[in-house]
């Protein structure tokens, strides 16, 4: 489990330029979650995730992972992060080499890396032929696949992922969702971070919304978009199938607001004729 606790920050503290990016957080992230993180531009998201990933040195509260302080090496290991736009950072010749890099820097034997660069492979839906590949020749969703199967090679128990989705044309976020639901259902726990709530709405058991630093909600995204007031705070939209909904029932029909998809919204306009 990932124990958040009491943790606040605050930038160029000291300076003119001091700016609090995070007040009090707590909350926990159980094995098995897939836990979203949602909040307008600014709002202490990427501060946040960067903590828990030990990327940033705290100085008030602490980051647990199994009970280890983020600092050790070990509770580091256990946590893997793919930030915005990771095809960026893809560098080696092959896609093989470039799945196998942190694999290889920790120091294990060919056949464990090989093992493992086939198995990440798998897990995000790359096909076998383009191990020789270059990386720079793939598409760009096939580029974001290799970068993600990149630390999934480092066997992660607790993955983060910065808006996985930015950028991708409409066939190759599809195609990605459907692998990073496969993660989860494949034991990954996962923390991810979005502006699309659509996809919060399909794919995370509970959410977190932070707004100018602090956390204004967290429970199940069923429950958050049928709360307006808490997403305007946060600057936030539900999802398309919930505005439907939410402007039938200002309309006057006794609709249920805490629709996710248009299968529950098709039963519950049913239900009503």
């Amino acid at each position: 489990m990932i124990e958040v606790k009491n943790i606040s920050y605050t930038y160029m503290q000291g300076t003119p330029f001091e700016k609090t990016a995070l007040r009090e957080i707590n909350f926990n992230v159980k094995e098995g979650d897939f836990l979203a993180v949602a909040g307008h531009t600014g709002s202490g998201k990427s501060t946040l995730i960067q903590i828990v990933a030990g990327l940033i040195d705290l100085k008030i509260g602490a980051v647990e992972i199994d009970g280890e302080d983020i600092k050790s090496k070990t509770a580091r290991r256990k946590i893997g992060i793919v930030f915005q736009y990771p095809e960026y950072q893809l560098f080696e010749e092959t896609v093989e080499k470039d799945i196998a890099f942190g694999p290889k820097n920790f120091g294990l034997s060919e056949a464990e890396i090989a093992a493992r660069v086939d198995e990440a492979m798998k897990l995000v839906g790359l096909d076998a032929d383009i191990k020789n590949s270059s990386p720079f020749e793939l598409s760009g969703g096939q580029k974001r696949r290799v970068a993600i199967a990149g630390i999934l090679a480092l066997k992660p128990k607790y993955l983060i992922l910065d808006e996985p989705t930015a950028g991708l044309d409409p066939k190759a976020k599809k195609n990605l969702l459907a692998e990073i639901k496969k993660l989860h259902r494949a034991g990954v726990t996962i923390i991810f971070v979005s502006h699309a709530m659509e996809d919060i709405a399909t794919l995370a058991n509970r959410v977190i919304v932070l707004a100018q630093g602090e956390i204004l909600f967290e429970g199940t995204p069923r429950k958050l978009f049928s709360q307006t007031e808490i997403l305007n705070r946060a600057g936030l939209m539900p999802p398309p199938v919930t505005q439907l909904m939410l402007e039938l029932r200002r309309a006057g029909l006794n609709v249920s607001t805490e629709i996710l998809t248009l299968d529950e919204a098709e039963r519950e306009l049913s239900r009503l004729l």
